[in-house]
C-alpha cells in the first residue's frame, strides 16, 4: 500500500498549529499517513508546541528544523524527508484542510493516474472583513483558487495550483533528481512575494507532467490582516516583476540605459490607464495599478541582471 506523508511548512506560527495539526489528523484516508512539519528556525516557541503535538495520540506527528531561512529551503526540504513515501501532499501552516482533501488527492494520484494534483483555496476574511474593493480577481494573489465544480486535467500556466495545496507522485522526484524548487523565487519569513510555486509549475509542464485538479481537494486559506491592503499587492507585484525580468524575460538585442525600450513604453502605458481609471472612478484601478508595479519591476529586473 503506498506511504503517504501529508507535509506542512512553518515560520513563527506557532498559535495556529494545534488547530491544524488536529484537522490533518482528522482525515480519512484509505492508507495510513505520517504528518511531517518543517519548522524554519521559528524564533517563538513552534519547536515546544510541536514536541506536545507529537506526545498526542492520532497520526504519528514528526518533525525537523530546516535552518536555512525561506518558504523554498523549507518546501525543498521536506522533498528530501518525504523522498520514499509513494505521495507527499503539502498544505501551508496558516490553511486548514477541509475533510475530503486526502481522499481526494490519493484517490487523483493512485486511481486517475496523476503526477501532481491540487486544488481549491477558500479565502477566510474573519475577523478583519473583506475590502469592497478587494474582488475575486484580486484575490487570486492571496491564494484564491477555484477552476470549477469538476475535475480536470491541467496542461498550461492558465489554470495554475498553487504549492498551498498540492501533492504529488514522489516517484516523480525520485525519477528527476535534480527537480526541487527554485532557489531564486526565495521569500524568507514573514517577507513578501515568492514564485516559486509557479516556477515548480512550469517546469512540471515541461516535463510533460500528469496534472490534475480536484475540487473536493479543498482547503481554507487565513489572511494576515497586513495583506488586506492595496499597497500589499503593489509590492508583490513590484517584487514579482523584478524576478521576472530578471531570471525569466530573454536578452532583448535593444536597450537604452540597461532597458528595453519597448518595456519602458509597457510601463508608462499600464501608468495611463491606471491614472484613467483613477479619474473617472471605474473599477478596475487595484488590478491595473498592480499591473503598473509589475511593469515597473520588470524594468529593473532586467536592469539588475545587466548590470545598469
Amino acid at each position: 500500500m503506498p506511504v503517504l506523508t501529508f507535509a506542512f511548512c512553518t515560520y513563527n506560527r506557532a498559535d495556529r498549529l494545534e488547530k491544524l495539526v488536529a484537522a490533518m489528523r482528522a482525515q480519512t484516508c484509505p492508507v495510513p499517513f505520517e504528518i511531517l512539519a518543517i519548522n524554519n528556525n521559528s524564533p517563538d516557541n513552534t519547536l515546544e508546541v510541536l514536541a506536545h503535538l507529537q506526545r498526542q495520540p492520532g497520526t504519528p506527528l514528526r518533525f525537523v528544523t530546516e535552518t536555512a531561512p525561506g518558504i523554498v529551503p523549507a518546501r525543498n526540504r521536506a522533498l528530501a524527508e518525504a523522498i520514499s513515501s509513494d505521495i507527499l501532499a503539502f498544505i501551508d501552516d496558516d490553511e486548514i484542510p477541509q475533510p475530503d482533501f486526502l481522499n481526494a488527492a490519493f484517490d487523483a494520484i493512485v486511481n486517475e493516474g496523476a503526477q501532481c494534483v491540487g486544488g481549491r483555496i477558500e479565502i477566510d476574511f474573519s475577523p478583519y472583513g473583506r475590502p469592497a474593493w478587494l474582488d475575486d480577481n484580486v484575490a487570486g494573489f492571496l491564494g484564491r483558487l477555484d477552476h470549477g465544480k469538476a475535475p480536470q486535467w491541467l496542461s498550461d500556466t492558465s489554470t495554475p495550483i498553487w504549492s498551498g495545496n498540492t501533492a504529488y507522485a514522489m516517484q516523480l522526484f525520485r525519477d528527476h533528481p535534480d527537480l526541487h524548487f527554485d532557489l531564486r523565487y526565495n521569500r524568507e519569513g514573514d517577507g513578501i512575494g515568492g514564485g516559486e510555486d509557479a516556477m515548480m509549475l512550469r517546469t512540471l509542464l515541461d516535463l510533460g507532467t500528469r496534472i490534475r485538479y480536484r475540487p473536493d481537494m479543498a482547503v481554507t486559506h487565513s489572511v494576515d490582516p497586513w495583506k488586506l491592503k492595496a499597497s500589499y499587492f503593489l509590492r508583490l507585484h513590484y517584487l514579482a516583476g523584478v524576478r521576472n525580468g530578471q531570471y525569466a524575460l530573454p536578452d532583448y538585442p535593444k536597450t537604452l540605459l540597461g532597458m528595453p525600450p519597448f518595456m519602458v513604453t509597457q510601463f508608462l502605458n499600464h501608468c495611463g490607464r491606471t491614472l484613467k481609471l483613477a479619474i473617472s472612478g471605474q473599477p478596475g484601478l487595484i488590478r491595473q495599478a498592480m499591473n503598473a508595479a509589475h511593469a515597473l519591476g520588470s524594468l529593473q529586473g532586467y536592469r539588475n541582471r545587466s548590470g545598469a
